[in-house]
């Protein structure tokens, strides 16, 4: 591979949710390690972006608007992206759109995974292996293969760069030790139900300050577990992706579902507690904080897993994987 040497630009893309996005941004600082001096581009879905506001390894942040006029505004990221003669444009998604356009980018290598159906087409195409309990794969493991033949077999843990104004935004709340609690997820079945929520606030020693951290669109669920005790503060849609990351950084503990927030605290290397209702951390999505902890239920279910990524509703009409949790479980995280 002597070509590497005068490699000069990487496109990654990943256009899919949140905390894919968090979670591929290993792919970026094992980049920067092995090739300090190229430029390295990203490719996500229009929202996603702040997340990368400030990146210290990123040159440039490309958006793709999925929501208005999908493909007119694809055909012109191909433009784009083909103007900008790429080296080596590395795609972690799986779908079809994103697969032409490495397929089109005009890169010297394209990378991507055996499960898109454009791969046929792609200078190297890595087996996607699916995650399971007896042979456990980490996404940030999965994401490795795709360049671990001109990096190395070791993935980089993911990271998030909060800048000193996002550290300056939740500097007042953090006077007093607290924990954060992010109680949203875009799937019901991944989702605490908020009345267990209630009831574990309640059980919380008096010394801790709660957060509840969300998007705008989680503001009745947030007010809902507020409700009127004093000890709890609503930030839902008051921060940022990354002052929330910030304000998770220095917390006693960190709350959340298997959602993009646990990536979050990964991102930041911050505590965290990860509450798995109907699935489970051998999918392959676990946190990756140096304190981490896992809470399910104690009950053999066998429905559960029902879902790589979770329902609108219980299938069952029961959410027993959700309310056979203990509070116990989750306080006993505290330490």
């Amino acid at each position: 591979m002597a070509y590497l040497r005068d490699v000069k630009k990487f496109l990654v893309i990943q256009t899919a949710f949140i905390g894919d996005v968090v979670l591929a941004t290993g792919i970026i600082e094992k980049l920067h390690i092995h090739f300090p001096d190229a430029q390295i581009d990203f490719l996500v879905r229009k929202g996603n972006e702040a997340l990368l506001l400030g990146h210290p390894f990123i040159h440039e942040v490309l958006i793709w608007d999925k929501k208005e006029h999908k493909l007119r505004n694809l055909f012109r990221l191909i433009k784009q992206v083909r103007r900008t003669k790429y080296d080596i444009v590395i795609n972690v998604q799986r779908f079809a759109a994103t697969g032409l356009l490495t397929v089109l980018s005009g890169a010297k290598e394209k990378t991507g995974f055996d499960k898109n159906p454009w791969s046929r087409w792609f200078t190297k195409s890595v087996p996607h292996i699916v995650s399971t309990a007896d042979a456990p794969l980490h996404e940030v493991q999965r994401n490795q293969e795709l360049i671990r033949s001109f990096t190395d077999d070791t993935p980089a843990m993911p990271r998030l760069y909060p800048g000193e104004g996002d550290f300056r935004k939740v500097q007042e709340y953090k006077g007093v030790p607290y924990i954060t609690i992010s109680p949203a997820s875009v799937w019901f079945t991944k989702q605490y139900p908020k009345e267990k929520w209630v009831e574990l606030i309640k059980k919380m020693p008096g010394v801790y300050k709660v957060y509840l951290l969300g998007a705008p669109s989680d503001s009745a669920l947030c007010a809902y577990i507020k409700g009127d005790d004093p000890r709890v503060t609503d930030l839902s849609g008051k921060l940022t992706f990354l002052q929330s990351a910030a304000l998770m950084r220095d917390a006693h503990m960190n709350y959340t579902n298997d959602s993009a927030p646990m990536h979050f605290a990964s991102a930041l290397n911050a505590p965290v507690t990860a509450v798995y209702c109907s699935t489970i951390p051998a999918f392959g999505f676990g946190p990756l904080s140096d304190r981490k902890f896992i809470v399910e239920t104690p009950e053999p279910l066998d429905c559960r897993p029902c879902g790589l990524h979770g329902y609108k509703a219980c299938p069952l009409g029961h959410f027993n994987c959700a309310h056979f949790i203990r509070d116990e479980q989750l306080i006993n995280s505290l330490g």
